[in-house]
């Protein structure tokens, strides 16, 4: 495959090339500076919730929707992003996803107020949402079958030096310039990725011009936006006054209740509209038992890890007295190791394959979760460290060869669909983790409270509720780690093949 001028090329997937070209290169690279930005952008996000409160003079239930309102969008995005990848160029793509990107990004930096900022929020995370599809369904139409793992380890390299040092940026920004420098920060970052796009952006592939159809948008809006938002509201069931609780639960009826119908309606819909190829999200992609199989496990393994790793700041602070900075960089040796882990696992993966590299990884992830739940009030930090740098490796030698393994065994056609099931599957798979894992943490804590025990105390026993429920999640890992195979180097319109 060639690339061309916009006027005849898109983003429509054949066969990937015996070596990528040098502007094929250039495209990769300049996905893999986006992708950067906006995980750069999240991680840094997190941190400020606290300072958000105080600046801004809200509640922590209102702080909450600066986070929810994302994940919101993200959840009703990134569905349609199968079908758009589809009909439109990969540069209307890419400047759509980073022109959206930097207005919210300028919109927060401007904001005068909380609500301002939600809005640039769902504007940012609109863009986001693009971004990340787009990058993988480039990977799998530029890169050849034989040097994707290393291509993939280059993303597990972004997306994890994105994290580490996101939280220690935005501590320091927070005590010196205030929280709007997070996204001042962000933003002449995000304006040079987008000008870099526009000069030298080709277009690669082949657009297909298809009607999109309305009513499936509204179905997946209200089924994966139904889901996520109850899940994000999950943790606040069974606390505070009863009048409260009744609300709450009011809300969680409904919104699972919506969810799940608009998601039935939403399937069995796709399923009439793949029949003439006009599916929003076409679902024959799991026809193909490796990408079913690897989607399990990303599912599986997300809403552990997501969890987990969402509990564990908490856990350092209300239970060790560690402060937010220091808890930032008590994580960046793991962070670190697993970005440098990356490349070295992608070369392993296109020699080797997944089990060598799945098997272990699914051991030293599950093996650290549940050294996660003898973690207590007394636990060195040291120790923390240690055991969370392991189960970073663990993932390091995960990630790469499942993102590979899924995506390649579809045929070309169905890769930006691939691309979309799988980012859809981390947004719910990590916002049910995280919600259960409050859940459970919340509970616990309340239980030792209740009989007199110390704030420190309370916090180390709902840590360990959650990281025992992370724990018990992650023990299928080690059975599909013996399952997922690398696909064949070439996979045709056929039924997948794997070996």
């Amino acid at each position: 495959m060639a690339t061309t001028d916009a006027t005849s090329t898109g983003s429509v997937p054949e066969a990937a090339p015996a070596e990528m070209t040098r502007d094929q290169s250039r495209v990769m690279w300049l996905l893999l500076a986006a992708a950067f930005v906006a995980i750069l952008n999240e991680t840094t996000m997190g941190v400020a919730i606290p300072h958000l409160i105080g600046d801004l003079h809200i509640s922590a239930l209102q702080a909450q929707w600066l986070t929810t309102a994302f994940m919101l969008t993200m959840a009703v995005v990134i569905p349609v992003t199968g079908f758009l990848l589809q009909r439109f160029t990969t540069r209307a793509m890419f400047v759509a996803a980073m022109s959206l990107f930097s207005l919210g990004t300028l919109l927060a930096v401007l904001s005068p107020g909380f609500e301002m900022l939600v809005v640039a929020r769902v504007v940012q995370a609109s863009g986001t949402a693009i971004m990340l599809p787009l990058l993988m369904t480039t990977i799998m139409t530029v890169v050849p079958p034989h040097a994707r793992g290393r291509m993939m380890g280059r993303v597990s390299l972004v997306m994890a030096l994105a994290p580490a040092i996101g939280p220690t940026v935005s501590g320091l920004l927070l005590d010196t310039l205030g929280w709007r420098w997070i996204f001042g920060v962000v933003l002449p970052i995000a304006l040079v990725v987008l000008a870099a796009g526009i000069r030298w952006l080709p277009n690669l592939g082949s657009t297909r011009k298809a009607p999109i159809d309305v009513l499936s948008v509204i179905l997946s809006a209200f089924g994966f936006g139904g889901l996520v938002y109850g899940l994000s509201q999950l943790g606040a069931a069974g606390h505070g006054s009863t009048g409260a609780e009744a609300a709450t639960g009011i809300t969680l009826a409904i919104s699972f209740g919506v969810g799940g119908i608009a998601l039935a309606l939403f399937v069995w819909r796709q399923l009439i509209l793949q029949r003439k190829d006009n599916a929003l999200l076409d679902l024959r992609v799991f026809r193909a038992a490796n990408f079913t199989l690897s989607v399990v496990y990303f599912m599986i393994m997300s809403a552990a890890f997501f969890g987990a790793i969402t509990v564990l700041p908490l856990f350092l602070n209300q239970a060790l007295g560690v402060s937010a900075l220091n808890t930032g960089l008590l994580i960046l040796p793991g962070s670190l190791a697993m970005g440098f882990a990356g490349p070295l696992v992608g070369r392993v993966y296109d020699k080797w394959g997944t089990r060598v590299l799945l098997v272990p990884g699914a051991i030293l992830t599950s093996g650290t979760l549940w050294l996660y739940t003898t973690f207590n009030a007394q636990t060195p930090i040291w120790v923390v460290a240690i055991v969370q740098t392991v189960m970073m490796i663990g993932l390091a030698l995960s990630f790469t060869p499942l993102f590979t393994a899924s995506l390649g065994s579809l045929p070309p056609r169905l890769y930006s669909y691939g691309s979309a099931v799988v980012s859809t599957v981390q947004q719910v798979a990590g916002a049910a983790g995280i919600a259960l894992m409050f859940t459970v943490m919340a509970a616990a804590s309340a239980s030792v409270q209740e009989t007199g025990g110390s704030a420190a105390d309370a916090a180390a026993a709902g840590a360990h509720g959650a990281f025992l429920v992370a724990a018990i999640l992650s023990l299928p890992l080690l059975v599909g780690a013996f399952l997922i195979r690398k696909p064949a180097d070439s996979i045709g319109e056929g039924a997948p093949a794997a070996h």
